[in-house]
């Protein structure tokens, strides 16, 4: 399968789920390719709200490709269900085996989303700004379509795209067309500075990006231990191969009933996650530089009761 056809089988999938009421939206790698700052993933990530799940899960169970069956993928992946996607959990399926297998990861909530992903439509995908947010990971590969999908948005006339460049020179020569507004300002301290012309800026980046990447790399260390007596209940329970996706579902439903915590970090404490990576991201740094950090609650918003 092609990369256009791969795209066209995600398209033609939320076409589907759309037609029968769900509320969803591509995100991440194929919504950085469908706003035209990446040119190829093999990847979908979905957003579909929780209400929804159940016809989600009925449009996945029938839908083949290349003869092959929608299934969860690995031990790994929690149920397609909103107690736990409440708490920050995703779903992974997949069609096909191996390395040409075709990939669908399921997201109730818009990890570090500080705004109603609902509500950031934009035809089958969810906003830059909600893609942007999604993209502040631990991994290296993802910073440059951050800055892309940051100067996406002030092209488009959105000020929130200012949130959204980690790049010193590209930072600099957009502020000559005009300042971003003060609400945008309040919100990241870094502009100040670009603003007064500070010749530290590039340093208080760095600074701001480390702080992002230690956030999601302690938020994942988190759910990789709460995984694991799940993962072992998984496998004990010998779900076959060729089971359907509905017994499958099931299955995996009374393995986390009996032991995947359903909010791992609300238990742990975001104030407490943010506090660590603050001091992790300034700790080859001089602690004054803690001033130009963001204030990160509001990107944990996703986190419902």
């Amino acid at each position: 399968m092609t990369t256009t056809e791969l795209h066209a089988f995600y398209e033609r999938l939320v076409r589907e789920l759309r037609s029968l009421g769900v509320l969803c939206g591509v995100t991440s790698g194929l919504a950085c390719v469908h706003f035209g700052v990446a040119e190829t993933t093999k990847d979908c990530d979905l957003l579909c709200h929780g209400g929804h799940f159940g016809l989600l899960l009925r449009v996945l169970s029938e839908t083949m490709l290349d003869g092959q069956s929608c299934r969860y993928r690995g031990h790994l992946s929690p149920p397609l269900d909103d107690k736990w996607h409440r708490g920050g959990w995703t779903s992974h399926f997949q069609w096909g085996e191996g390395p040409e297998a075709v990939t669908l990861d399921v997201f109730g909530r818009a990890l570090r989303g500080s705004t109603r992903w609902e509500h950031e439509l934009a035809g089958l995908y969810v906003s830059p700004h909600v893609v942007s947010e999604m993209k502040r990971t631990d991994r290296d590969k993802d910073w440059p379509f951050i800055t892309a999908l940051g100067e996406h948005l002030l092209e488009a006339g959105d000020p929130r795209g200012w949130l959204h460049l980690f790049e010193a020179g590209i930072i600099r020569r957009l502020l000559k067309a005009g300042p971003p507004p003060p609400e945008i300002i309040a919100r990241r301290p870094a502009l100040r500075m670009a603003m007064d012309g500070d010749p530290q800026l590039d340093g208080a980046l760095m600074v701001e990006r480390q702080f992002w990447a230690r956030l999601d790399h302690l938020r994942i260390a988190l759910y990789r231990r709460a995984l694991r007596p799940y993962n072992l209940a998984v496998i004990r329970a010998g779900i076959p191969d060729h089971a359907g996706l509905h017994e499958a579902h099931e299955a995996r439903l009374a393995c986390a009933r009996a032991c995947l915590a359903r909010t791992p970090l609300q238990d742990y404490g975001v104030e407490r996650l943010v506090s660590e990576a603050r001091a992790e991201a300034v700790r080859f740094f001089r602690p004054e530089v803690a001033a130009w950090l963001p204030d990160a609650a509001a990107n944990f918003n996703y986190l419902d009761p």
